[in-house]
């Protein structure tokens, strides 16, 4: 099928490089020519372990290709996704669907014959309303199926959600569309991925009670850690006792300094505003996104504790920039919440991140950065793990205590063990466990 995808950013790029690679022939669109150029180039904006020999790969077989024009790819096109940016918009948190809405506008004055409109973009229920509302308004010809196809891709590990989904959510409200779409997605299909045809609204409110859920569990286990600590039990173990049971399941059980990146804190606050509008609050999603707030910002709280409660003037290596591991992307980051309130204290910061550096330098200021975690350490009084990087997993601590002023260590991911920090004469201070305690 011939696919144009509107927005080359991380959705948009990963989905059209992995239809390419299911056979279809697809054309990345975007309005930065400057980045079109790079792609053509083979230079790829952002980190995704994989995407790089992907994309060389499939514009090399002459399935893939990346344009600024928009109106010869539409108009070429079986199926046109929408996979531009949805922020969050600035004063009420509301998603920004200004380029949803634009990119619709465009896509109506340009196609030919019966296409798919696919919104990929994660966008509030009633949205694909108002896309075909715009799209029958622009060009009251355009003979068009509107329908929401919801992304479920975790970063640093997206080529492999989108090969092998949990699920495929396909809402319409137009049955012609069901066969295309099943074109689309035809490879998974046979592979008995499942598809999920919805109506367009449900599909729309998936996404966004998915995220909720997953941030509330997040959230929910980050409670849990803080009161391992008050009553002496051990998170990581809770987290196992409760995971095991099947109807709770052990994935998002992790305790650390709270949730961040370009889905979970945009979506829940696009949620909960959709909900107060419909006069419909989700009182537990409310509290959630205050809780995940609050909690980065009393993690530095808690690294100035470890440190004997006051900072000022000392220096703080902080390794791991980036919300998680294998991603550049500094969206949200705990980082930038925990690196503000060590400053506000008077610490200055050195940082460390494999990859997301040149990132971290448009948001963070006045900071340091290391080229390794042992030059990040060097004349530190107290080393933070953000991070869980797997380059910090397996740190020589003797060589660490030789550069370090003081050998202070502050794990806010747990990927350490008690006993094998200690024993090379370092303070440890982790999240919901015994201080000192047993660890099986």
């Amino acid at each position: 099928m011939h696919i144009t995808m509107i927005g080359s950013g991380y959705v948009g790029l990963v989905s059209g490089v992995c239809f390419a690679d299911f056979g279809h022939d697809v054309i990345c669109v975007d309005k930065d020519a400057g980045k079109i150029e790079a792609l053509r180039n083979g230079e790829i904006p952002i980190f995704e372990p994989g995407l790089e020999q992907l994309v060389a790969d499939n514009v090399r077989a002459g399935r893939l290709s990346f344009s600024t024009d928009v109106e010869t790819s539409v108009a070429a096109s079986d199926v046109v996704f929408i996979a531009v940016g949805t922020p969050s918009r600035r004063g009420d948190g509301h998603a920004d669907l200004s380029y949803v809405y634009a990119a619709a506008r465009e896509i109506a004055q340009h196609v030919k014959g019966f296409t798919v409109i696919v919104t990929k973009s994660t966008v509030p229920v009633g949205t694909g309303d108002e896309v075909e509302r715009i799209i029958r308004e622009t060009n009251p010809d355009a003979d068009v199926a509107v329908v929401s196809n919801p992304e479920f891709l975790r970063e640093g590990a997206a080529i492999e959600d989108f090969k092998r989904p949990d699920r495929i959510v396909i809402g319409l409200n137009d049955d012609r569309a069901r066969g295309v779409m099943t074109e689309v997605y035809r490879p998974l299909y046979l592979n008995q991925a499942p598809l999920l045809f919805t109506a367009r609204r449900t599909s729309e409110l998936i996404k966004y009670a998915a995220n909720a859920f997953l941030a509330m569990k997040i959230t929910f286990i980050n409670e849990m850690a803080d009161l391992c600590e008050k009553v002496g039990a051990n998170v990581q173990e809770v987290s196992r006792g409760i995971g095991l049971d099947g109807r709770i399941g052990s994935k998002f059980l992790h305790a650390g300094p709270g949730y961040g990146g370009s889905c979970f804190p945009k979506d829940t606050l696009a949620l909960a505003k959709t909900a107060q509008d419909h006069d419909s609050p989700v009182r537990l999603i409310e509290t959630t996104i205050s809780i995940n707030d609050n909690r980065k910002r009393a993690m530095g709280r808690k690294v100035i504790a470890a440190m004997g409660g006051d900072v000022r003037g000392k220096t703080i290596a902080v390794l791991g920039l980036t919300f998680k591991p294998n991603t550049d992307d500094m969206r949200d980051s705990p980082a930038i919440s925990i690196i503000q309130a060590l400053q506000d204290a008077g610490a200055s910061v050195t940082g460390y991140d494999p990859e997301g550096m040149d990132n971290a330098r448009q948001l963070i200021d006045n900071i340091a950065y290391a080229d390794d975690a042992y030059g990040a350490a060097r004349g530190a009084d107290a080393l933070v793990i953000i991070t869980e990087w797997n380059q910090f997993r397996a740190l020589d601590f003797g060589r660490l205590k030789s550069v370090m002023n003081a050998p202070v260590l502050v794990d806010l991911r747990n990927i350490y063990r008690h006993d094998e920090v200690t024993k090379h004469g370092f303070a440890y201070t982790s999240i919901g466990r015994p201080m000192g305690g047993a660890e099986l």
